[in-house]
């Protein structure tokens, strides 16, 4: 399979880079910075540009099979300004499968089904800014006639790799806690590879 991945220098794309690789797969990868990955292992190729160039986006795109992006908002509105970049180059390309990492602050909130988790007293966070970006990504992408699915962690530290792990469509599970960014890689690629998340998010805990 050839993989474009789109964040691969990111903490949890770097996860999903090491699970492709491994197993074999070919991945393009579009950086910012080429000197952050190895452009000599085997099965990886490495172009270097920007997300919000749409001509970098389709030359990444181009000759893949399906597409993982793990880009991160950086507080800027990166992910929704590029999303429109990455629906067009894969309906160009006939590409339906995409993974992208979004935020638990986009599911729906338990208390209250009827908003999102980020506009309820269950989320912690002070700030909403990143999750009203990784929404508009959301959004963009449930419109967009694709084969998507949105993992969405909750509290995200390094960690470690435990290898189990709660989730549920478009909810966060109950008693949330946290998940490593090892366990949320792994679940992000293993998405390649089933169909039961198709169009939906994916809330993601230990």
């Amino acid at each position: 399979m050839n993989i474009c991945l789109f964040g691969a220098t990111g903490r949890v794309g770097m996860v999903i880079l090491a699970n492709a690789l491994a197993a074999q797969h070919s991945v393009q990868a579009l950086v910012r910075d080429s000197k952050k990955l190895n452009r000599e292992a085997a099965g990886v190729s490495v172009w270097e540009g920007n997300v919000l160039n749409e001509s970098d986006i389709a030359q990444s795109i181009a000759g893949s099979d399906v597409v993982i992006s793990a880009l991160n908002t950086d507080g800027s509105s990166k992910l929704s300004r590029s999303m429109p970049f990455i629906i067009n180059n894969m309906k160009k390309c006939g590409i339906k499968r995409i993974i992208t990492i979004g935020t638990a602050g986009i599911l729906q909130a338990r208390s209250q089904p009827e908003i999102y988790r980020f506009q309820s007293a269950e989320s912690r966070r002070k700030s909403t800014r990143d999750a009203e970006e990784h929404l508009k990504a959301y959004l963009l992408l449930k419109d967009s006639g694709l084969d998507w699915t949105i993992v969405c962690p909750t509290y995200l530290p390094v960690g470690e790799r435990v290898g189990h792990y709660r989730y549920e469509k478009d909810y966060l599970p109950e008693n949330p806690s946290s998940i490593s960014i090892y366990d949320t890689g792994d679940f992000a690629f293993q998405q390649l590879f089933s169909n039961e998340f198709f169009g939906t998010r994916v809330g993601l805990t230990y």
